[in-house]
C-alpha cells in the first residue's frame, strides 16, 4: 500500500466534507473568530497603549484564559473553543495527539512557506468535530515570541514568573505558532 504524507491525508479528508461537514466547519469558524476577535482586539489595544509589549504580555498573562473561558460560556452546548501550540507557553493549553498531528501537517506547510493562516482543517473524532484555524506569527508577536536574546527584561521577567515552562519564544516572523480550534459535538 502506497504511505501518503500527513498533509496529504489531511487534505484528501478536507476535500471529502460533505454538505453537513461543510456547515460544522463554518460553524466552527464563527466560533473561532468569537474567540480570535476578542483576543486580538484587545492585545491591539494593549500594543497601542503601551509599544513596548509590557502591557500585551500582561493581558495574555492574566485576561486570555478569562476571556476564553468567557466565549466558551455563551456558547451551544456541546461547543467549545481553545488555543493549542506545539510549543506552548502555558501548560493549560497543552495539545493532545489529534492537535499534535494537525499541527506538525501545518509546520510543514509552513517551513516551505505553503501555509494560509485561511487553511482550516475539519477532524472528526469519536463523535466530535473539531476545526482548526492556523495563527502565524506576525510583526507584534515578536515582541514576546522572537529572539529570546532580543525579547525585553521586562517581559522576559513576566514569562518567568507567570510561565515557568514557557516554550513560546525564538520564532521568526511567519512561522506556524499554534491554532485555535472549536471542538462540536456531533
Amino acid at each position: 500500500m502506497k504511505k501518503i504524507s500527513l498533509i496529504a491525508a489531511i487534505t484528501l479528508l478536507v476535500s471529502t466534507l460533505s454538505a453537513d461537514d461543510m456547515a460544522i466547519k463554518q460553524e466552527g469558524v464563527k466560533y473561532i473568530k468569537m474567540l480570535g476577535k476578542e483576543l486580538k482586539t484587545n492585545l491591539k489595544a494593549h500594543m497601542k497603549a503601551d509599544p513596548t509589549g509590557v502591557s500585551a504580555m500582561g493581558f495574555c498573562a492574566s485576561k486570555a484564559e478569562p476571556i476564553t473561558e468567557e466565549i466558551n460560556a455563551k456558547l451551544p452546548k456541546g461547543v467549545s473553543v481553545r488555543r493549542t501550540a506545539l510549543k506552548t507557553r502555558s501548560e493549560k493549553n497543552s495539545p493532545d495527539v489529534t492537535d499534535i498531528k494537525v499541527m506538525e501537517a501545518y509546520d510543514e506547510k509552513a517551513m516551505v512557506k505553503k501555509l494560509d493562516p485561511k487553511d482550516i482543517q475539519v477532524v472528526e473524532k469519536d463523535g466530535v468535530y473539531r476545526v482548526y484555524k492556523p495563527l502565524l506569527i506576525g510583526k507584534a508577536c515578536m515582541k514576546c515570541h522572537g529572539d529570546e536574546a532580543k525579547i525585553s527584561s521586562e517581559i522576559k521577567a513576566v514569562i518567568t514568573k507567570v510561565y515557568p515552562k514557557d516554550m513560546a519564544m525564538n520564532f521568526k516572523e511567519g512561522d506556524f505558532r499554534g491554532v485555535i480550534v472549536s471542538e462540536i459535538t456531533k
